[in-house]
Formats: C-alpha cells, structure tokens, sequence
C-alpha cells in the first residue's frame, strides 16, 4: 500500500498516490426509516443503476393515509461533492423535520462523489435525478409515493 501523498484535504479527507482515498468526516450513515419523532418515513430508491445514482425519500405521517398532493423538494446535500451522503445523519435528522414542519416530499438525492468520481460526475447524477423526477409528472414513473403523493406543479 502506497502512503505517498498527493493530496491533503484535511480535516476532510486525503488522496494517497495509489489513488486511496481516505475520508475523515462525514462517512456515518443512517438507514431508512419511520422516524418516532416527526412520524415521517423514508425509503431509499435507485434512480439510476447504470450510473448508480440512488436517492433517500422522505414523506410526512399525513400523507400516507390521504389522497392529498404535496410539494415535492429536491434536496442536494451539502459536503463539497467530497464527503457526506444522502443517508447522513445530519441531512437525515434535518429532512425528517423539514418534511414534517414544511408537509412536503422531499427527494435528497445521492451523487457520486470526488475524487473517485471528478466533476461533472455530480453535476450530471443531479441532472439524471431531476429528469427522474419530472418523470412523475404525468403520475406514471417509477416510483409510487411521488406518483400517489406528489404535486410537480407546486
């Protein structure tokens, strides 16, 4: 195992010349869940198997048992497209509160990220996953909750 530097991104993370990547923050992760304390619930999704990009959605207790349609929010989480993740505790616990306060869906999408994946890796992943969303338009896509729950028009 090469310990040879090429970069130093600390408290971050660092690039090895072997092209290790050691990450120092932001590697906890969560599973899905019904959160006790909003009574929201998430589930994760592939939005993209080809390219593996894959999204957490969060949906408040109201909804489940109703027919109304709600605002849907795209979420990019934070962590310089180089450490964090859409199963993050930090975005997690925030879109469980957020989707309960706000009554909304929220669709927090994870990204590949650098420097295994360099830019526009992301930028192309958030595209992908934003066309996957417009495909609940029309209330035939892929996926159920944003089709029985989602409104694309608020």
């Amino acid at each position: 195992m090469d310990t040879e530097l090429l970069y130093d991104m600390s408290p971050y993370a660092r690039i090895y010349k072997d092209g290790r990547v050691e990450r120092f923050l932001g590697t906890e992760t969560v599973p899905p869940s019904l959160d006790e304390k909003t009574g929201v619930q998430s589930k994760d999704v592939a939005i993209s198997p080809d390219s593996a990009v894959s999204a957490r959605l969060y949906i408040p207790k109201a909804a489940t048992g109703s027919l109304q349609k709600l605002p849907v929010l795209v979420y990019f989480h934070g962590g310089g497209f180089i450490i964090e993740s859409a199963q993050s505790p930090t975005y997690h616990n925030y879109l469980n509160a957020l989707v309960a306060e706000a009554n909304i869906i929220a669709i927090s999408v994870d990204y590949r990220s650098a420097p295994e994946h360099p830019i526009p890796a992301a930028y192309d992943d958030s595209w992908t996953a934003l066309k996957w969303v417009a495909s609940h338009s029309t209330r035939n896509g892929p996926e159920d909750w944003l089709n029985s729950h989602g409104n694309l028009k608020k």
